[in-house]
């Protein structure tokens, strides 16, 4: 699992004071500055992804896998070639969500048959929750059962997942993915029901 915005600088410096009493006509006047409601951020949201979407996928795709994995070899494509596998390949080929608050792209995953091929996030989302949701909408998707490829080095997304209830099912050597590195397949299923007693609805 894997997620670039700057953040505004200080809008004002320190103002000189003003020590003069204001008149009535300004008190009249003047209005209290309002704070912020809490509720003015807005809320997280899922949404299918579309074509337009492709280049803020590809920047996320990438800016996720050079801060969360640093063992890859360096990245060959550019961002236009990602943004191109995103729009021409992903995204026709798998169920593809993404993450948004307002107008921003967090984070996005895809799923192709019962393969979870991509849950990336934009670095700075991470660890708030985006990740569970993300991977949540993949499960309601596949209800009978998910599967995914993750790197052994991959600590981190190693235990995300496991916290979510996958468990590794198979091993690569590496000479099953392009980095040859050595890989983990892991396999989330429902928790099966109870049986409900007999003569009981």
């Amino acid at each position: 699992m894997n997620t670039d915005q700057g953040r505004d600088g200080d809008r004002d410096g320190d103002r000189d004071a003003d020590t003069s009493a204001p008149t009535a006509s300004a008190t009249a006047t003047a209005e209290e500055p309002r704070p912020t409601p809490a509720d003015a951020v807005p809320p997280l949201a899922l949404r299918p992804a579309h074509p337009t979407d492709a280049p803020v996928i590809a920047a996320i795709h990438q800016a996720a896998r050079r801060a969360t994995m640093p063992y890859l070899p360096p990245q060959r494509r550019t961002h236009d070639e990602v943004t191109r596998w995103i729009r021409e390949i992903v995204l026709p080929q798998c169920h593809t969500v993404v993450a948004v608050r307002g107008p921003e792209l967090l984070g996005y995953a895809a799923v192709r048959g019962d393969l979870l091929e991509q849950l990336y996030l934009r670095p700075d989302a991470r660890r708030s929750g985006i990740g569970t949701r993300l991977l949540a909408e993949a499960q309601r998707h596949r209800p009978d059962g998910l599967s995914l490829h993750v790197f052994q080095l991959n600590a981190e997304a190693r235990a995300f997942y496991a916290h979510h209830g996958f468990r590794v099912v198979a091993t690569d050597d590496g000479s099953g993915n392009m980095e040859n590195l050595a890989a983990l397949t892991l396999h989330w299923a429902p928790a099966a029901r109870p049986l409900s007693p007999r003569g009981t609805p």
